[in-house]
């Protein structure tokens, strides 16, 4: 992998000065009709081309997805709600040639995340990608060479830092008002349940298995290893790190403003409880330390917990003059050692946030700066998820090496350490291989 020095590194993290510098002169008016593709159209994908469908001038073009059973519902939803009949496509690479397509929303598995992304930049293609932003190290910093290069908007699916209140949280943080932070925690608590064992079985109907696995080694059929199960394989899982706990670690780096990424990781945990085909851990807890000392946290339980706090995710920061504690659409702050409450917010204390524009707000951001061109806009422009994405991969990593590891931020490998170094990477499944040049 191409290092990077402290300079070079530097000048492609500052999101303000390089969303200046790719600023295209060319943009849509309010009044002209952004087209969109939706591409994984389960889960996630059903809360895209359902949000793009209420936003104005909006209009979902087309729907991809390598199971064909799913389009006749997506397609009448869609119809229903916007008045207009998207196409359908199986294969992804049809999207890129399609002209009247202005961006691509990504909703598919993770392992699939850098190449549809990549692909769409060279074809001038928008994107909005969920999180977390790509499987490996490596293809988080192609996905930021690549927005650059063909100057595209890429936004990642970290949306809770569209949050007003959120928004705000971090502001009261920034500002000091919590005294010097020295340590921040993350916890993410949510019961999967027992995925069992399943036997491999013949493909179903309407379903393209080679194309859903893409860029991950060939597995025969198996639906353990398919729709969202395929969160629990090493194949194309990037963990419950990734999976959720990179929308916290992402509001904890922005609150400490951290532009670089953590120098020492400690990942421990396991797999408990079932007897299952399961790969990943269902218990991880991490702790990651900066170059200036802080030290920050990130424990995800899948079983049966006892969330603090009352919150099954959130987030807590410790300063010198107090802590808070943070989730989604709230926020409280103590002060003093007697807790004495400071501060605390939910949505419903900000006015002009109706019901029915909250959760657009990410969207909606993605929208207006498809619309200026305007990158240094974006509220989780492709550099943030490439650094807040990296965080959970190391902590993925060190779990898989079973040691406290030592990371080059700049050169974004890990210090004398071939063994660790191996994960920055993936082997590709040809044709699905990630460009050496973007």
């Amino acid at each position: 992998m191409q290092s990077l020095n402290r300079r070079e590194f530097m000048k492609t993290s500052s999101a303000s000065a390089m969303g200046l510098a790719v600023t295209s002169a060319f943009g849509k008016s309010p009044a002209e009709t952004v087209n969109i593709a939706v591409a994984g159209i389960r889960n996630r994908g059903r809360a895209h081309y359902r949000n793009f469908s209420r936003l104005p001038n909006v209009r979902v073009t087309a729907l991809c997805d390598i199971d064909e059973r799913l389009f006749p519902k997506a397609v009448s939803e869609v119809k229903e709600m916007s008045g207009h009949k998207p196409q359908t496509v199986v294969d992804y690479r049809e999207l890129l040639d399609n002209k009247e397509i202005d961006a691509i929303a990504i909703a598919t598995p993770d392992h699939w995340h850098a190449l549809q992304t990549i692909w769409a930049c060279q074809a001038g293609k928008d994107v909005y990608v969920e999180k977390p932003l790509a499987y490996t190290i490596q293809e988080g910093r192609k996905m930021v060479e690549a927005a650059r290069k063909y100057n595209r908007i890429v936004q990642v699916g970290t949306q809770h830092v569209s949050d007003p209140v959120v928004r705000k949280g971090i502001q009261f943080i920034r500002e000091g008002k919590l005294g010097e932070i020295y340590s921040a925690g993350v916890i993410v608590y949510g019961h999967r349940p027992d995925i069992g064992r399943v036997k491999n079985s013949e493909i179903p109907p309407g379903v393209h298995w080679d194309l859903f696995l893409g860029p991950a080694p060939m597995r025969p059929f198996n639906e353990n290893r398919f729709h969202y199960k395929w969160h629990w394989f090493w194949d194309t899982s990037t963990t419950e790190f990734g999976n959720n706990g990179v929308h916290m670690m992402d509001m904890i780096r922005r609150s400490l403003d951290k532009r670089q990424h953590p120098e020492k990781i400690h990942c421990t945990g396991g797999f408990y409880v079932y007897d299952s085909d399961q790969e990943i851990p269902n218990l991880q807890m991490a702790t990651f330390e900066y170059g200036d000392g802080v030290i920050t946290e990130l424990t995800v339980r899948s079983l049966y917990s006892n969330p603090e706090a009352g919150m099954k995710s959130g987030c807590f920061f410790y300063g010198s003059e107090g802590w808070m504690q943070m989730a989604p659409g709230q926020f409280k702050s103590f002060f003093g050692s007697k807790d004495e409450p400071g501060l605390a917010m939910t949505r419903d204390d900000l006015e002009n946030t109706s019901f029915e524009i909250r959760g657009l707000e990410h969207f909606q951001n993605f929208i207006d700066c498809v619309r200026s061109r305007k990158v240094q806009e974006l509220n989780a422009d492709v550099l943030e998820g490439h650094l807040s994405t990296t965080i959970c991969h190391l902590g993925n990593i060190a779990y898989r090496t079973e040691r406290k590891l030592e990371f080059n931020s700049y050169a974004e490998q890990f210090v004398n350490d071939p063994d660790a170094d191996r994960y920055l990477s993936r082997q590709y499944r040809p044709p699905f291989e990630l460009p050496d040049q973007i």
